[in-house]
């Protein structure tokens, strides 16, 4: 069992709190991806699990052993670096087997374990191969095949796809998926691409300032964020935000979007109710808002907004829009046509909308339905 605990964690660097008091359970055999932007922690936070970060608070517990005190040879942990870390006067055999000849492996097992990761990354027939003669999508194979034949139960991989370019990192995020799975190993995956972080791991832990903010399934983070950062970081476009007041209206309540209109709230969760009178923000993706023309059979009740840019990309076209005081991106058929300045009505299901706070960007209430679709491409 390589279950992970980190026990209220914390790494300084001189005054900066690069880990601040992180608590985080990776289940036996795991994906978690830990996600964020530069400066968050992340890699800091994966380097102390590998050990090659000292912890200055709490505890790491692999399985069954605390390790905060182990060195890394000592972790049982495999480790996949950002920049390949390829012996260039190695061969690809080599560099795969370099782990286990350190810790004196017989030749026979290393042999088996080296052919047995080759073949799982295709890149047998380039073991006698110098990395200098194979492309940097095959030198990031053969650093991961170097983790895998460790066996350990444990993989940390730190941003291992950034150096590829954009086709390579969508065939290598397939490979590494089906590949993990298959050896079901617990892994921490370390990157900032949300991209990647929705389509491979079971949860996402996303940071902030060297703290995890939110921790969930891909679609729980991108449907339900925590806080406006965790919405506008996630999700691209990011979540739209829209600033707005809440009122009565008749026997319920609606949303007062500055400049555009009111927004009917069916059946408002009663967190909401309670803030009648106040200010809160709007939180919406842009293939939950349906955009249609003013007066069509769609728009009764509809908010109205002008289109400022309209950028066709494909499977869909998206959409800039002026609502009132506020500016939020929609999404529409590829067909659909309209140009510049042109008006349209929104319809808004508050069934899909994350209300927050509007001063701590605090989520508010229960999550909202689950979207349609992640457009996280």
């Amino acid at each position: 069992m390589a279950e992970i605990r980190l026990e209220r964690v914390s790494t300084y660097f001189g005054k900066v709190h690069a880990v601040d008091d992180v608590e985080l359970t990776i289940a036996d055999r795991e994906f978690m991806v830990l996600l964020g932007p530069s400066g968050c922690g992340k890699t800091t936070l994966l380097r102390s699990v590998a050990g090659l970060e000292q912890i200055h608070a709490g505890r790491i517990v692999i399985g069954d052993r605390e390790v905060t005190d182990l060195p890394p040879r000592k972790r049982d942990i495999a480790m996949v670096f950002q920049s390949y870390a390829v012996f260039p006067h190695l061969t690809v055999f080599e560099n795969i087997a370099f782990g286990l000849r350190m810790k004196k492996v017989p030749s026979a097992e290393v042999k088996r374990r080296v052919d047995s990761a080759a073949e799982l990354l295709h890149i047998g027939e380039l073991l006698e191969r110098h990395p200098a003669a194979v492309s940097g999508g095959q030198r990031q194979r053969v650093a991961v095949a170097r983790a895998i034949a460790m066996e350990s139960g444990v993989i940390l991989m730190d941003e291992p796809l950034s150096n590829l370019d954009a086709l390579l990192r969508i065939e290598m995020r397939a490979e590494l998926k089906r590949l993990l799975r298959e050896i079901k190993a617990t892994t921490i995956y370390v990157t900032h691409d949300q991209v990647e972080a929705l389509s491979m791991g079971d949860r996402i832990a996303v940071m902030r300032a060297g703290k995890i903010v939110q921790v969930g399934g891909p679609l729980e983070v991108y449907d339900a964020p925590a806080d406006r950062f965790v919405g506008g970081f996630i999700g691209n476009p990011p979540m739209n935000f829209l600033p707005a007041r809440l009122e009565r209206a008749g026997g319920g309540l609606a949303a007062v979007i500055g400049g555009a209109g009111r927004l009917a709230i069916a059946d408002p969760p009663a967190e909401l109710v309670e803030r009648t009178g106040q200010d809160v923000v709007v939180g919406i993706r842009a293939e939950n808002i349906e955009v249609a023309r003013p007066g069509g059979s769609a728009a009764g009740g509809a908010l109205v907004a002008r289109c400022l840019v309209v950028e066709p990309l494909g499977s869909h076209n998206l959409l800039t829009l002026a609502l009132g005081d506020s500016q939020l991106k929609a999404t529409t058929r590829p067909d659909y046509v309209i140009g510049s300045d042109e008006e349209v009505a929104l319809q808004i299901d508050a069934r899909h909308i994350r209300w927050l706070d509007a001063q701590s960007g605090a989520a508010l209430g229960p999550p909202p339905a689950p979207s349609r679709a992640i457009a996280a491409g």
